[in-house]
């Protein structure tokens, strides 16, 4: 059980937490696969999704994530035996700043604001995070992206920066996210109290590799995590 009055500072990851990535990856994907009279479960293109992305990001040399999105969209293809057109290459990369908020994600950001300072710790670009910062529709304190890092979660670098820009030490920090391979594990690794928002709670498959990574705590949605936190 988490002491919640000891923080002064709460880190989230963005897509998958406050924001409902796995529809807005499905979605874009399943459309430009229908152009190609291919159809494949939404749990089937993210176990593809997640298999490659982080292949692509861990690959090498660090690439902007719109670099990343379109070699995703690529190797898929390649996976699928299916030939992309340069519209399609691009489909998550064009969709990215308008997949949907969590329908909780804006009263749960307004009513930790009240207590807390909020950074964002996310592996995007800075522009493709700039239409989805206005729909959070909250003030952000510190926003960590990786392409300022030059790296991406769950790379220590971008959770080191996060914590030099908060200015704090890390007992008063809590991070938050949806996936344990980008935040929960290296939250452990680090030394900082995570919360693992589980939204996919009771669902098969999912956008991110698995792990045994175990958070301080768990919660299904961020209303429930705000209940727990005693400000509603």
């Amino acid at each position: 059980m988490l002491d919640f009055e000891r923080f002064e500072w709460l880190s989230f990851d963005c897509y998958g937490t406050l924001v409902d990535w796995e529809t807005g990856i499905s979605d874009a994907v399943a459309n430009a696969l229908d152009a190609h009279d291919i159809r494949m479960s939404k749990s089937e293109i993210l176990a593809l999704f997640a298999e490659v992305e982080p292949q692509i990001q861990q690959g090498g040399r660090y690439l902007e994530y719109r670099r990343v999105l379109r070699r995703v969209v690529t190797m898929m293809g390649i996976k699928l035996d299916v030939q992309f057109s340069e519209s399609e290459m691009n489909c998550l990369v064009n969709t990215i700043g308008s997949w949907p908020v969590f329908h909780d994600t804006r009263d749960a950001l307004r009513a930790m604001k009240s207590r807390y300072n909020l950074a964002i710790i996310s592996n995007v670009d800075d522009d493709l995070f700039a239409p989805t910062a206005e729909a959070l529709e909250v003030e952000l304190d510190v926003v960590v992206t990786a392409q300022q890092c030059g790296s991406y979660k769950p790379d220590h670098r971008n959770f080191r920066t996060a914590l030099e820009r908060m200015g704090i030490q890390k007992e008063r920090w809590l991070h938050i996210g949806e996936s344990l391979y980008h935040d929960i594990a290296p939250a452990n690794e680090l030394g900082i109290a995570s919360v693992w928002v589980n939204r996919g709670h009771g669902q098969e498959g999912g956008a991110t590799r698995p792990t045994d990574a175990k958070p301080d705590m768990e919660f299904h949605d961020l209303a429930s995590l705000v209940r727990a936190m005693g400000l509603i």
